[in-house]
């Protein structure tokens, strides 16, 4: 039981991300098929506001480096391997499955959440597909 109190608050952002996602239509279908015809900057908005979020987010951790988590060890940052195909790749891949399936993976579960049976299949497939890379991972090109 103390597992489920500790993660509880995971569990509320990740409902209240659902909910903005919902809300502001970020997972509709509609809007971005507007996004990509340039017909809204409905989209675009929420993605500048999403990158901004981020950085900034990314700083405030960057601060906390040193520091002890919650658990006492202290906090890093890993360093990734460098690779020249990681980033083109998994942006070609992350693109084709966007524009086949007209969503990127947060709003799947936010379909799912709000009781979307056809997200059901997307999300089968998109657990589907991370089995795959890590399958495969270790005969990418790196």
């Amino acid at each position: 039981m103390s597992g489920l109190i500790k993660n509880l608050p995971y569990g509320l952002a990740g409902i209240l991300f659902g909910f903005t996602l919902i809300k502001s239509e970020a997972a509709s279908w509609y809007r971005i098929q507007e996004m990509f015809h340039f017909q809204s900057f409905h989209m675009y908005g929420i993605m500048i506001s999403a990158v901004v979020t981020g950085f900034l987010g990314a700083q405030a951790f960057r601060l906390l480096v040193g520091k002890p988590s919650l658990e006492g060890a202290p906090i890093t940052i890993p360093r990734k391997k460098p690779g020249r195909w990681n980033y083109p790749l998994g942006g070609l891949i992350f693109g084709l499955g966007w524009g086949l399936i007209g969503l990127c993976p947060g709003p799947i579960f936010a379909l799912v959440g709000s009781g979307s049976l056809g997200a059901l299949v997307v999300l089968g497939g998109a657990l589907h597909g991370t089995w795959l890379y890590g399958w495969l991972e270790e005969h990418l090109p790196g």
